[in-house]
């Protein structure tokens, strides 16, 4: 069976992308972050939730302030990179939902009454949200360099002092340089992965 999606596309978004650790000085621009996301939003989500909320962080006095608490493989990524974005949950989510999804109008007092199923919720859609985030990076043909090694506690407390966001991830992005990737690991086949019941 064949895709629907242009076998160049397929390339582009999973067959020759790679998780970048090196990238061009080209600087990433608004208007390209601003495509990704309005092409990524429209994702599905668990209730239309969206937690996601994204930190771009551009200046060196914020990278540094980022890079301190990361992993120290990461560190030189974060601070080398034209862009970085934390992706993180705000798990206070629920107080947008009677106007995402009017459709279950006790949904937002269900959650503000239920501290631990919201926050788990706001983390899985995301991280959900996450994956979205990287495929449309690379649909605007940049790179991406998702990193989880951090103190993800400290990266919260140092950008995100409300105690509102969660972060799950934080990606550096941009054009790719030469090289710029590892070679592609192996995969677990089908019949590792899939079975039926």
């Amino acid at each position: 069976m064949t895709l629907a999606l242009h076998p160049d596309a397929q390339d582009l978004l999973f067959r020759t992308a790679r998780t970048a650790t090196r990238f061009t000085d080209q600087p990433v621009g608004e208007d390209e972050v601003r495509a990704v996301y309005d092409l990524v939003k429209l994702g599905p989500t668990a209730m239309n939730a969206n937690p996601l909320r994204v930190l771009l962080v551009r200046s060196p006095q914020a990278r540094e302030r980022l890079a301190v608490h990361m992993a120290e493989g990461n560190r030189r990524k974060v601070l080398d990179a034209p862009l970085v974005a934390v992706l993180a949950a705000d798990v206070d989510f629920h107080d947008d939902l009677p106007r995402l999804f009017p459709h279950a109008p006790g949904a937002r007092d269900r959650f503000a009454e239920d501290e631990l199923a919201r926050e788990d919720v706001a983390v899985r859609n995301a991280m959900l949200q996450a994956g979205y985030f990287i495929v449309g990076v690379r649909a605007a043909g940049l790179a991406a360099g998702p990193m989880t090694g951090m103190d993800a506690a400290g990266v919260e407390k140092e950008l995100f002092p409300d105690g509102r966001h969660r972060v799950v991830l934080v990606v550096a992005l941009g054009h790719p340089a030469p090289g710029a990737g590892h070679p592609r690991g192996p995969r677990p086949d089908y019949d590792e992965v899939v079975s039926t019941v």
